[in-house]
Formats: structure tokens, C-alpha cells, sequence
């Protein structure tokens, strides 16, 4: 027997608002749904908003109080924009729904009962800086940091807790598959994390992953909370469903537990973000713990032409997790097909990126309009440095500008050490990468160091810092950094570039990242695009020359488009997510690049980078190029050549057409 669910609401006045004529028919199925568990499948560009916006009318006008509907979204942005939209069409109801951001919602509930939460009243909520200083001092006082090897950072430690949490695993299976390289820490940050945890009970401060598992243990542990507030919100909607993590699905759960009457909207097409922690499973498996649940489709695309839909819808078939839709366009036919081109290699490829978007703008299209989209940050210095050339501004939503990061600075902080003895800013900013060795010690060393130096002496590091006075427990390190630095001058001589990069960052670097960063492994692969770059040049000074002149170039295009706002966009397509544009560029789409090459021993993770690839297509409006290059320069190995990704060989081939530009 099928269980039937109601609504606590007041008699409905009569709808003021047509909602046949405002939705089309498959929004107005979800909009006006009845009571009960709903699956929202929204594809991309389908006006999801829009739907969840008349959703809320819809519940207000059949009467409920708009201060019985709890919102659930991921950013204070998607909350405020949906409420604004909502005042316009049901006025007032905007300011008494309980709308907002997972996490606001957490912090709103547990003001209201911090006793219970294990909490004293008016307690501080950390931002991410604080959080980080009160983890370098819990380290600090715990004394297992003992300075005779590279332990993790505060920041990282911070991070490896987190993801514990927010994906319910436990730190042993969380280190397992993203950290392994951190099982001799294991000990120390289960220690770590109980003292972090008590100091923060004893200063009266939570954290931001507090926000969301304390509200769960609240509402889990204290069954007359849990009651009042699932009594309270007789309407649940929750945005973005695909996205959510362990803790955001366990909360969404509890507070619904009573009556059931909850409606997520996503699409699990776009679901990309397992990396930061969401559950795919949580979005495929709901209507397995919602056997009630009623799934609506809204496949009616606002946003792109006929030509990258076919391409889209063709894209993901392949995956065999997902709820089939079928995105049909509603705009018309352009007959421009996307453009498949394949390059020699990556200089080509960024070269052919920047001539097409001058031929762009000389035909009228806005530089705002275009997006330029790759699967990791670092696929973008080639493009980076050819529209530094072209003048082409552009701005980097992905992250800093290649040559501005910290760990590309860092290794070339070496080369420049190794090159210009004197250089004082370069020697103390690799002393500062060893670990216990500040500003002070680094001061200290220059002095000593700088006094040594001789004019037409040839340079030996041995002989100007083996017997520099540094703590004991520091001796090691300090050896490991003397040899270093004779391995990038044999015979006195520099080395060539690419060899210096490679021997920096196997004799210490890497280690400096593991410890110092969560994302290691994109940085390290940042260090080796760098190196690849490096191959280019024999002598060391002239590649410093031109590392100098790209960032002082980027600096001075960067001030510039302060004052001139049209510009192209160079982002990661997680960051793109949400985004769409006229005219995009997806590059680097060759097999291990993308899909990355540590997703291609596991089906699973093909099957997101295949929904990440279907996110980039469909990003765009009008126009869509699809480039891989031939060839690929690595350090050491010469070209590698390249097979095309997957996603390019997958879809029917009528689907795109083929670009010679040779």
C-alpha cells in the first residue's frame, strides 16, 4: 500500500500567479508536485532556478507559511538570488523562509540549543585562518612535530580531518586512497584530532565542519530537537543535490525524517566533485531511501544551440550510473558543428586558441563571452603565455597565474641561487623552506653566507655552508640542501634548466609538497609542466630571463585589464560549473590529460571525468572547440605522442567536424 503524505497549511486563497503560462510543462510537473518525496533531474541550462523559485511560490500560495519552508543551498549567493527571485513573485514570503547555505542553517540551529550541541552560548565560529592558527598551536604544544623529518603542515592536517568528516570515513580510509604517502602520520593525526577537538570545546569556538556535524550529532542525540524542528519545516527543497557530502545528506535526512515532504533538485550528470568530498551516491541512490519518491525530468535546454546538445547527449551516454534525460534544445539551428582540431602539439594548440579568439573579436564577438577550459590549472601556461604575446587579456578564475604560484617561485628560487650567488631574496627564501627555519635564522644565514662570497672565486656550496651553525636536530635537512645545491653546478658550471628542476625536486622538493600542501599532486604536476617548458632552453640565466619577463608581462596585462573589462576567461571546468559563455575553448583533451591519467584504472572515476567533460560541452552557448595535440614535451623522454581522449572518440563522428589547421 503506498503511503500518502499531507501538509500542514491554511486553506488556500486561490493561485494569483498562472504557473501553465510562466513553466513549461515538464517545470510545472515539479513546481506544483505533491506532497511527498521528490527527485528533481534537472539538466543543464533547463532553468532549474526558475523552477525551484515557482516551486516555493507554488507552496506558499497553497498555503503554507513561508516560515515552515526550510531552502537548502551551497552558496549565500544561490540562496539570496533564489529568496530575491521568490519576493517578486510571492512578496514578503522572502524574508520568512528559512533559506541559506548548508552551514548557516547549522550555525541558526545551533544558536538556538548550544548546551545541547556540547557547546556554551555566544560561542565563536573560526574562519579558515583561524582554524589554522589554533592547529599550529595544538601541533606545537603536543610535541610530535620534532623537527627531525617534514612533518605535515597545520593547513594539511586541517584538510586530511576535514574530508574525514565530511565523508564519514575514517582517517585510516580517508589517508588510504587521497593521502598514502602520510601512513607514518597516521598516530599522530588521530592524536592531533582529539586535542584539536578539545581545545576548541575549551575556547568556546567551532569550526566550519562543526556547523554541519554538530548539527547532525544534535539532531541524532536529542530526539525532542530533532521532532520540533522536523514538525517545524513541512516544506524541505534542497538546490544543487548532486553536490552534497556525507554530513549535508545525513542533515537534509534527519530534518525530513518526519513527514518526508522534501524536494532535491540536481543533476547527477554534473556531479564532479568527489575530490572535495560529495557522494555520487547520494543523488543516484535517494530513491532507493525514498521508495516513495516521485523523479521529474526538466530536460527543455534555454541555453545552447541543437549542434552542442547532440554532442552533450552523446557525451554521456556512455556512462552506465545516471538517470537517462535527453536535453532538447529550444533555441534553433546554427549549423555551425563543433570543431574537433587536432594540433602538432601544445605550442600549436595554444597558438591556434589565440588566433582564433582575434579572429573572434575581429567578428564582433565580446572577449567576455569566450572561455578558455581544461581539466587542471596547469594545462593553461601554454595559452597563458600566448595570449601574454597576442596582448589578448585575459583573466584566470583556476587559480593564480602559472608563473605567480608559490612552488613555482620556490624552484626557482634554486636556479637563481645557482646562477646569482648574491641573490639575497632567492637564498632565504629556500632557507624558509626547511622546516623550523624562520626569518631569523634565515637573516642569520645570508650574513654568514654572504661573507664568504668572493668575487672570482669559483662558487662551491660545500665550502660556503657546510659548516654554517644550524640546530642539530637540523643538521640533516641542512646536508640534504648542501647537496642539492652541488648537484645543480657540476663542475661549477650550471646545469641546464629542465635538470636543475628535476634534481631539486627529487632530492627535496617533493617532499616540501607533501607536507606542505593537500593538493600536492596537482602542484608536483604543475613543477613537471614546468620542466617540459625548461626543455626549451640550454642556458640557465636565459630561461630565469624569460620566467622574469612572462610574470612582469602577465603583472603589467593584469593592471591593465583592471581598466578594461572585456577579457577572455581561462578556467578549470569545476570552476566553470554554473558559468556559460558564448564561445568555448576545451584544450589538452588527449588520454591522460583528460581524463587525467590517475582516473584510468578505475570505472568509477572515468565515469566523472566523462560527467566532467559533458559539464565543459555544455557550458557553451554557440560555439564549441574541442583541441588535443599530437605530442607532448616531457622532461627527460623526449615527445610523447599523445592518443586523443576518449570523450573525442566516443559520440558519432558526424557530431563534429574536423579541423585541418596545418
Amino acid at each position: 500500500m503506498s503511503k500518502s503524505y499531507t501538509l500542514n497549511r491554511r486553506a488556500p486563497t486561490g493561485y494569483k500567479i498562472d504557473y501553465a503560462s510562466e513553466l513549461n510543462p515538464q517545470q510545472l510537473a515539479a513546481a506544483t508536485a505533491p506532497a511527498g518525496p521528490a527527485l528533481v533531474i534537472a539538466g543543464a541550462g533547463s532553468g532549474k532556478t526558475r523552477t525551484l523559485t515557482y516551486r516555493v511560490s507554488w507552496l506558499v500560495e497553497s498555503g503554507i507559511h513561508p516560515s515552515s519552508i526550510l531552502l537548502l543551498t551551497f552558496t549565500n549567493k544561490a540562496a539570496r538570488e533564489m529568496l530575491e527571485r521568490v519576493e517578486h513573485v510571492a512578496p514578503d514570503a522572502g524574508r520568512m523562509i528559512w533559506g541559506g547555505t548548508f552551514h548557516s542553517i547549522g550555525n541558526r540551529l545551533l544558536r538556538m540549543h548550544p548546551e545541547a550541541a556540547g557547546f556554551r552560548p555566544n560561542f565563536s565560529i573560526m574562519d579558515r585562518e583561524d582554524q589554522t592558527d589554533l592547529m599550529k598551536s595544538v601541533v606545537a604544544s603536543s610535541g610530535l612535530d620534532k623537527g627531525d623529518k617534514r612533518f605535515p603542515k597545520a593547513e594539511v592536517i586541517t584538510d586530511v580531518i576535514s574530508l574525514s568528516l565530511n565523508t564519514g570515513q575514517s582517517l585510516d580510509a580517508v589517508c588510504e586512497v587521497r593521502y598514502p604517502y602520510f601512513e607514518e602520520f597516521l598516530g599522530d593525526f588521530e592524536k592531533i584530532q582529539g586535542l584539536y577537538t578539545e581545545r576548541k570545546r575549551i575556547i568556546n569556538s567551532l569550526d566550519f565542519d562543526d556547523l554541519l556535524a554538530r548539527t547532525c550529532r544534535l539532531l541524532r542525540e536529542h530526539p525532542e530537537i530533532a521532532s520540533r524542528y522536523q514538525e517545524k519545516f513541512q516544506a524541505l527543497l534542497v538546490d544543487e543535490y548532486q553536490d552534497t557530502n556525507h554530513l549535508q545528506s545525513e542533515m537534509i535526512d534527519l530534518l525530513a525524517a518526519g513527514h518526508h515532504n522534501l524536494m532535491v533538485v540536481g543533476d547527477d550528470a554534473q556531479s564532479i566533485y568527489s575530490w572535495r568530498g560529495a557522494d555520487f551516491r547520494n543523488i543516484m541512490e535517494f530513491p532507493k531511501r525514498y521508495p516513495e519518491a516521485v523523479v521529474y525530468k526538466i530536460e527543455q535546454n534555454y541555453r545552447s544551440v541543437p549542434e552542442v546538445l547532440a554532442l552533450a547527449n552523446a557525451a554521456i551516454a556512455a556512462n552506465t550510473r545516471q538517470f537517462e534525460k535527453n536535453l532538447s534544445a529550444t533555441r534553433p539551428s546554427t549549423q555551425f558543428l563543433p570543431a574537433l582540431v587536432e594540433l602538432r602539439d601544445s605550442h600549436e594548440q595554444a597558438g591556434f586558441v589565440a588566433q582564433r579568439v582575434l579572429e573572434l573579436r575581429d567578428e564582433g564577438v565580446d572577449l567576455r563571452d569566450i572561455a578558455v577550459l581544461y581539466r587542471a590549472h596547469y594545462h593553461s601556461m601554454e595559452v597563458q603565455m600566448e595570449f601574454t604575446r597576442h596582448g589578448i587579456p585575459f583573466q584566470i578564475t583556476s587559480g593564480l597565474r602559472f608563473f605567480e604560484q608559490a612552488h613555482i617561485k620556490d624552484v626557482a628560487a634554486f636556479i637563481k641561487i645557482a646562477v646569482n650567488p648574491r641573490d639575497e631574496v632567492a637564498f632565504k627564501r629556500i632557507v624558509r623552506l626547511l622546516p623550523g627555519f624562520g626569518n631569523k635564522t634565515a637573516e642569520t644565514l645570508w650574513e654568514a653566507f654572504s661573507k664568504k662570497l668572493e668575487s672570482n672565486a669559483p662558487l662551491d656550496f660545500r665550502a660556503l655552508l657546510g659548516t654554517a651553525k644550524v640546530p642539530s636536530r637540523a643538521a640533516k635537512i641542512w646536508e640534504q640542501l648542501v647537496c642539492t645545491l652541488e648537484e645543480l653546478l657540476p663542475a661549477g658550471i650550471p646545469a641546464q634548466p629542465s635538470e636543475m628542476i628535476r634534481s631539486v625536486l627529487e632530492a627535496m622538493y617533493e617532499d616540501h609538497l607533501k607536507a606542505a600542501y593537500a593538493n600536492y599532486v596537482q602542484r608536483r604536476d604543475d613543477l613537471q609542466i614546468l620542466m617540459d617548458y625548461a626543455r626549451g632552453f640550454e642556458d640557465a640565466q636565459d630561461f630565469l630571463s624569460q620566467l622574469a619577463l612572462q610574470t612582469t608581462l602577465e603583472g603589467v596585462e593584469a593592471r591593465d585589464r583592471e581598466e578594461e573589462d572585456e577579457c577572455v576567461t581561462l578556467t578549470s571546468v569545476h570552476q566553470a560549473k554554473g558559468l556559460e559563455w558564448g564561445v568555448v575553448f576545451v584544450i589538452w583533451l588527449t588520454e591522460g590529460m583528460f581524463p587525467g591519467a590517475r582516473s584510468l584504472e578505475d570505472d568509477e572515476a572515468v565515469e566523472e571525468e566523462r560527467r566532467l567533460f559533458y559539464v565543459a560541452v555544455t557550458r557553451a552557448k554557440d560555439q564549441l572547440y574541442l583541441t588535443h595535440p599530437v605530442l607532448r614535451l616531457n622532461a627527460g623522454y623526449g615527445d610523447m605522442l599523445q592518443r586523443p581522449s576518449r570523450f573525442l572518440q566516443e559520440p558519432p563522428s558526424e557530431l563534429m567536424e574536423r579541423w585541418d589547421v596545418h
